[in-house]
């Protein structure tokens, strides 16, 4: 290196070693490193030297540009740590102090839903009915009439584990429930009929954005007796969502749809407006849809031991997320499952509230 070189590494290094904190470490590193500083400023006069002289006195601001950029990185961790050390030393937490009141808990708005519709289907002489996530294929595919081949087996849908060496068949292939359904088929079979249900639980299946998260919860009713039909399964539609939405009028319609294990099978959809790019649910202009439903396919009724000419029954199902976006103005689904803090705040509900079925308040 050329004498002013040597003399401007001396220079800064000197200056970066008397930095004692990270603020004037930081006035350094800009007046050694920054656009107007000291080495920036012999940088820019390359261009006046003859291309040899360029060359050497080039590789010379390089290398000292790097050794600088280095010791200021080293000087930085130093009073980093030192500063946390510091803090260390100082800073005391009085663990006896009592819990600030804005660090009160909330109650998740899952949670809180799951509550409001216990609440609304015992009203109406349900149970509730409980069953594992982990499940074999015959209870969450076959039993509910999924034919093989059909698209939900494949494994870009389902969570498939390790076949249990003990078992064989159907019952060996095990996987994480893709629905809620499955619970219905153990219940028939445990139970008997008549049998007046709602099942609630997680369920998980391999998608992920805004509408779609590999872990949700189901809602889904079932009621099986003899002479049951679609009125009874429009009549408990119209008390179910009139009571969660807290509306008098509310609009129901069903839609024909497919669905392996009911037949006849429908959409449920309830009135809304979509006006000024808003939604209200409502009576309006518009329908929204909420979940499927259907008369219970008289294979599943046989898959459970019973005979179907004598006994029928419906099934009705919709995500309880869903459900609880459409009723509290929840944009995202993901933001259910992101742990923050601020958003429960927001969203939560006091945890001495009872769900009211009119209002959930």
């Amino acid at each position: 290196m050329s004498a002013n070189i040597e003399d401007l590494k001396s220079e800064l290094t000197t200056m970066v070693e008397a930095a004692n904190d990270l603020d004037s470490l930081e006035t350094v590193r800009v007046s050694a490193l920054g656009k107007k500083g000291k080495i920036t400023a012999q940088m820019k006069t390359l261009g006046k030297m003859d291309p040899e002289e360029r060359k050497t006195k080039g590789a010379a601001l390089n290398l000292l540009k790097d050794e600088i950029a280095a010791l200021i990185a080293t000087q930085e961790a130093a009073l980093k740590k030192q500063a946390l050390e510091q803090r260390l030393s100082t800073e005391k937490i009085d663990v006896s102090l009592p819990v600030r009141p804005k660090a009160k808990g909330k109650i998740h708005p899952i949670s809180q839903t799951m509550e409001e519709l216990n609440a609304i289907f015992a009203s109406m002489g349900f149970t509730i009915a409980e069953g594992p996530d982990i499940e074999d294929d015959w209870h969450n595919f076959t039993a509910l009439n999924f034919p093989p081949g059909h698209p939900a087996r494949e494994m870009h849908d389902t969570f498939y584990l390790p076949d249990d060496p003990n078992e064989q068949g159907e019952a060996a292939k095990k996987l994480l429930r893709t629905h809620t359904s499955t619970v219905q088929i153990r219940a028939m079979q445990e139970q008997g009929v008549p049998i007046k249900i709602i099942v609630m639980g997680r369920t998980y299946r391999s998608d992920y954005d805004i509408t779609h998260t590999p872990m949700f919860h189901q809602c889904e009713a079932l009621y099986i007796d003899k002479n049951i039909h679609m009125g009874h399964l429009k009549g408990c539609v119209l008390d179910f969502t009139r009571a969660y939405f807290g509306i008098d009028d509310l609009p129901v319609q069903f839609r024909p749809s497919f669905f392996p294990f009911t037949e006849p099978s429908a959409e449920m959809d309830i009135g809304c407006s979509r006006k000024d790019g808003g939604l209200k649910i409502g009576a309006g202009d518009d329908w929204l849809e909420i979940g499927g439903c259907g008369m219970v396919h008289p294979n599943v009724i046989k898959n459970c031991g019973l005979d179907p000419d004598e006994y029928q029954g419906f099934a009705l199902g919709f995500g309880i997320e869903r459900m609880a976006m459409l009723k509290y103005g929840i944009p995202d689904l993901r933001t259910f499952f992101e742990n923050d803090i601020r958003w429960l705040q927001h969203y939560g509900f006091d945890p001495l509230d009872r769900p009211n079925r009119a209002t959930g308040s």
